[in-house]
């Protein structure tokens, strides 16, 4: 690790890192891509949400105020659809390093706009999301570029959140056993930590199993890429709350760690967010405290949930009380 990389560690993770060895809850924020459709931002149709950092920065400061205000320890920056591999479809390749650094301003701003008391962390967020088939959540295969390609976008991305001043990578919706790897070197090569999130589904079969849609993935098969040193964090993310528990069962057969918990509600309708069925706040609290008492110790919320669904959160967290 360079020296500037140490003095970000110890300045702006080290409480972080301090409360997850001392198994304290911690609360990540809520949706920002589908907080700032709510907001009144337009989702792009190659790229979802991440051009739209461009136009909204004040807005992505606010709504990163208003997770902090509402008891987030962690904010993320808006770079989860910003790759070059997303950005390109969108005739943005040229503009990577423009949308991800206003993203991460973004953040940093309302860091330094918030008066609370407590330590809080920058997050960038880094998936290996692909261009989609239109109005749906399902990869294009016609649109998958090679793993070299793929490669070159995530450490473009990783080394851009890295300068641009982030104090965690956040590896989100990691799903597909071939492109997990690439992210996770990317992500791991910057030597800032690294939080790992996968996303879940159901089979047929009834079995909670990777988010893949082309074809069913053994879940056990994607954490076990996860390397024995180099990630400090595993967790399910952008999935049904009704299915975390087991699969964080499952990831607790390979990792002893710390575990994450932030699901999504609503579905996807690429570009746009469907809203239609948001679990209430008070239900969702019922799952946070199902997964405190099964050992998870950071929560938070994806796509469709926001500022009541961090507050459930928190009330949950207040009101836990650990078995140790």
């Amino acid at each position: 690790l360079t020296n500037r990389i140490l003095r970000r560690f110890d300045m702006a993770y080290k409480d972080i890192k301090r409360r997850l060895d001392n198994q304290d809850v911690i609360i990540l924020d809520g949706a920002t891509g589908t907080e700032l459709q709510q907001r009144g931002a337009s989702m792009n149709p190659a790229a979802w949400c991440g051009p739209a950092s461009l136009d909204n920065q004040q807005l992505l400061t606010q709504i990163h105020l208003d997770y902090l205000q509402a008891g987030s320890d962690i904010i993320t920056a808006n770079t989860f659809a910003s790759s070059r591999l997303m950005l390109s479809g969108a005739g943005l390749g040229n503009q990577v390093q423009e949308i991800n650094r206003t993203a991460v301003e973004a953040c940093l701003e309302a860091r330094t706009q918030f008066k609370g008391e407590k330590e809080t962390a920058v997050a960038g967020s880094l998936s290996h999301m692909l261009p989609l088939i239109p109005g749906t959540d399902i990869v294009d295969k016609n649109l998958v570029p090679s793993e070299a390609a793929m490669s070159d976008g995530f450490h473009e991305l990783a080394n851009i959140l890295k300068d641009a001043g982030v104090d965690l990578i956040l590896l989100e919706m990691m799903y597909n056993p071939t492109r997990v790897p690439l992210a996770l070197e990317a992500a791991i090569s910057t030597g800032l930590p690294v939080w790992f999130g996968t996303t879940v589904r159901r089979s047929e079969g009834d079995e909670v199993i990777s988010f893949d849609k082309h074809e069913d993935i053994a879940l056990s098969k994607v954490i076990q890429l996860v390397p024995d040193e180099g990630v400090d964090v595993v967790g399910v993310m952008h999935s049904p709350s009704d299915i975390i528990s087991e699969a964080l069962k499952e990831i607790k057969k390979q990792f002893s760690g710390p575990l994450s918990a932030y699901p999504d509600s609503g579905y996807f309708e690429s570009p746009d967010w469907n809203f239609n069925d948001i679990i209430a706040p008070n239900r969702l609290e019922e799952f946070f405290s199902k997964w405190l008492d099964q050992g998870a110790t950071i929560l938070g919320g994806c796509c469709g949930l926001g500022l009541d669904h961090i507050r459930a959160a928190v009330s949950a967290k207040d009101n836990f009380t650990s078995p140790s």
